[in-house]
């Protein structure tokens, strides 16, 4: 019990074995997790997002991160591309271990979205949150609370209590698109490139866990790449994804492939393909775990299900994986915060 419990108060204090922040393994379905400026760059008008994630199943202490983000585009014009601008909120708790250990984060992000010609934008992200952190120490025991023949909670711990405490944070993505199936209706010539470089807590906010001491939450910076494209003259597509996060001397890397079979042929409205699809793939987080994948979109609906085995030696500690759930819809009918556009 008592290694468990120094386990769940490092895991409470650092928020994941990797690094500080909170992660998913299925990370496009979070843009704003990976760079500021994917925010409002999409084929619709408004999205929105759930995540949760239940890590290391069958451990002796449980590990929730959930999530809610959604964003809008104001001033796009599928048909004459322009300037335009993207909003976001986003929403996050994370708590677990003996300790009970949370965060809680809230923000707005906004982007500045430029077409350059020839399928091609470039947009600019800036993102700002409110971070809200606490634990109840009460929970853990230590070794000052050993009674001969097993612990006793109700001993002193003689261990200084979490303080509750607050900050703000701010962090800025440059974010690239190619989108190839612009420039033609050619059902099986799609493709799309993604890049994008950002970097999270800029401001360094200090984290307080206890009286009259305080510790930096580290920057993290980010590169994510991702590479879509239908398979020509078959009902097959692939997805490819990658992302590395720095963050204070820890290094976490993330690689996907999804495959993808079409069932629905989806019809152009307003500009935008409506498809209907399922996908299988894989992510792995290198040096940790495997993930098996699935994906199936319908009609402005996607819902993923991905499962982390881990491989590390965390596996022997914690439990035998995580289970992840991801939904979101794209409204790609017409604008809400506009006029109706007229098909041409």
């Amino acid at each position: 019990m008592k290694k468990l419990s120094l386990i769940c108060l490092l895991l409470g204090l650092t928020g994941s074995v990797e690094a500080q922040d909170l992660h998913y393994t299925q990370i496009m379905q979070s843009p704003n997790l990976l760079n500021p400026g994917a925010v409002g760059v999409y084929d619709g008008w408004e999205r929105v997002a759930i995540h949760h994630r239940n890590q290391w199943l069958g451990g002796s202490a449980s590990f929730m991160s959930t999530g809610i983000n959604a964003d809008a585009t104001l001033m796009k014009d599928v048909y004459r591309p322009k300037a335009h601008i993207g909003v976001g909120l986003h929403f996050y708790n994370d708590i677990g271990g003996a300790s009970k250990f949370g965060s809680q984060i809230g923000g707005l992000t906004l982007s500045g979205i430029l077409p350059i010609g020839g399928g091609s934008q470039l947009s600019v992200g800036i993102q700002g949150s409110f971070g809200s952190r606490r634990g109840d120490i009460s929970r853990l025991v230590f070794d000052s609370q050993w009674a001969g023949s097993g612990y006793d909670p109700l001993l002193a711990s003689n261990e200084t209590a979490l303080s509750t405490f607050t900050y703000m944070d701010a962090s800025a993505g440059l974010f690239y698109q190619f989108d190839g199936g612009k420039s033609t209706f050619a059902r099986n010539n799609d493709m799309k490139f993604q890049f994008g470089l950002a970097a999270y807590h800029v401001n360094a906010p200090q984290l307080r866990y206890r009286t009259g001491s305080s510790e930096k939450l580290e920057r993290k910076y980010v590169a994510m790449l991702n590479y879509t494209m239908d398979i020509p003259s078959t009902l097959w597509a692939f997805d490819i994804q990658g992302a590395q996060f720095v963050q204070g001397g820890h290094y976490e890397t993330m690689l996907g492939l999804i495959l993808k079979r079409r069932f629905s042929e989806g019809s152009k409205q307003t500009g935008f393909k409506r498809d209907a699809s399922i996908g299988f793939g894989c992510y792995t987080r290198i040096k940790d775990a495997i993930m098996p994948t699935i994906q199936v979109d319908y009609k402005g609906f996607k819902f993923g299900l991905s499962y982390d085995a881990t491989l590390s030696a965390y596996r022997r500690s914690l439990g035998v994986g995580s289970l992840e759930l991801a939904v979101s819809y794209v409204n790609q009918h017409h604008a809400i915060f506009k006029t109706r556009r007229k098909l041409r």
